[in-house]
């Protein structure tokens, strides 16, 4: 199995050069972000490098939790189910589906619920293992490329918020910058300029401090209540409310980097090789939902979650692989606590199954 992919990386290298070049020799983190993951046919999400799989022999570099657990999506679909005929739906639309495995898996346990399934997805790699995959689905599956101007449906979205474009800020000897990247030598290189631009909340004390902010992925968010007149979003994602994310003790940031399932911390090495994730502020992307006019109708850990939604009863009629597959999808240590999930509703509120025990939006 090939490792690495010189010329993929060097032809990225060179786009992003240009680009730095063109910018007056600095460009900040986040459009280098966009280029090293969907620069078209060389980033991350675009080129043809596997991404998904649960072992470095299969060439992946990380796993999702669809791919660990067909019980996921069947949960997730009891939750679909009842948010298809509280809001009167019969269209899911799937924001990021990467290998079309969490797509099956809600077709296969919603049957006629659902009259048509929508991927949005601006990986073209990707969006063609996704239709093999769903070739027995063809029927009802639609790729799309954006929202249309009003949308009546169910959205979902795992593990998509944490792959948009994140804006680093720095306070270095008491002073806010916006971390960027330049070009020094033969390697990109980290340069930091002062801005005006700050975290939502202060954080306290003189010590230097890196994190983030996501205008991108709020934005997103704006953008989907602006469309969804009739429906529900839920967005399955790791990360923390902002008082936990913006936590003076979290002073190096949460980028992060996967690379045949191993994580590193340097986004600026082995470009378009590597994923490039940012934990999600959860109280950012409810705020910004429900100030576009969406209702937060809940939010907790994957594991409260996916409990309420009868996973412990679907494991039951596993297999002992099954669920000791599905129990890392509920584990404190493994993805049960950092994974979260948020909802949204667009019309008469209602509530969600996921959310009926232990729903922390007073955390927010």
């Amino acid at each position: 199995m090939e490792k690495t992919s010189p010329s993929l990386t060097i032809a990225l290298q060179t786009e992003i050069r240009g680009a730095i070049a063109a910018a007056d020799g600095w460009i900040p983190f986040d459009q280098f972000m966009a280029q090293a993951l969907y620069h078209p046919g060389l980033g991350y999400y675009a080129n043809e490098r596997p991404k998904f799989g649960s072992q470095d022999a299969d060439g992946s570099d990380f796993v999702t939790a669809p791919e660990l657990s067909g019980l996921f999506g069947q949960a997730l679909a009891t939750q679909v189910a009842q948010a298809l005929q509280a809001t009167g739906t019969t269209e899911v639309w799937e924001f990021g589906a990467g290998s079309g495995a969490l797509a099956l898996q809600l077709l296969e346990a919603l049957g006629d619920q659902v009259q048509r399934y929508c991927i949005v997805d601006l990986s073209g790699t990707l969006r063609a293992r996704q239709q093999l995959r769903l070739a027995r689905f063809a029927d009802k599956v639609q790729w799309v490329t954006e929202l249309p101007a009003t949308l009546q449906a169910v959205v979902v979205g795992n593990e998509v918020l944490d792959a948009m474009p994140v804006q680093l800020l720095a306070r270095v000897g008491g002073v806010w910058h916006e971390r960027g990247v330049a070009w020094s030598g033969e390697e990109f290189t980290w340069q930091d300029r002062p801005t005006a631009l700050r975290p939502p909340c202060g954080i306290d004390g003189p010590h230097d401090y890196l994190t983030e902010i996501h205008p991108q992925a709020e934005s997103f968010i704006r953008t989907l209540a602006d469309r969804l007149t009739q429906g529900a979003a839920f967005f399955l994602d790791y990360g923390f409310p902002e008082a936990e994310y913006y936590h003076p003790q979290r002073s190096t940031g949460t980028v992060m980097c996967h690379y045949q399932h191993r994580a590193d911390p340097d986004p600026l090495a082995l470009v378009g090789l590597k994923d490039i994730t940012a934990h999600v502020n959860f109280s950012g992307i409810a705020l910004a939902g429900q100030d576009a006019g969406l209702n937060v109708l809940g939010y907790t850990s994957q594991a409260r979650f996916l409990m309420n939604c009868g996973l412990l009863s679907k494991m039951e009629h596993a297999t002992h692989m099954e669920r000791a597959q599905a129990l890392k999808l509920i584990t404190e240590h493994e993805m049960g606590e950092l994974f979260k999930v948020v909802a949204f509703g667009a019309g008469q509120e209602w509530e969600p199954l996921g959310f009926t025990q232990g729903d922390r939006s007073h955390t927010l």
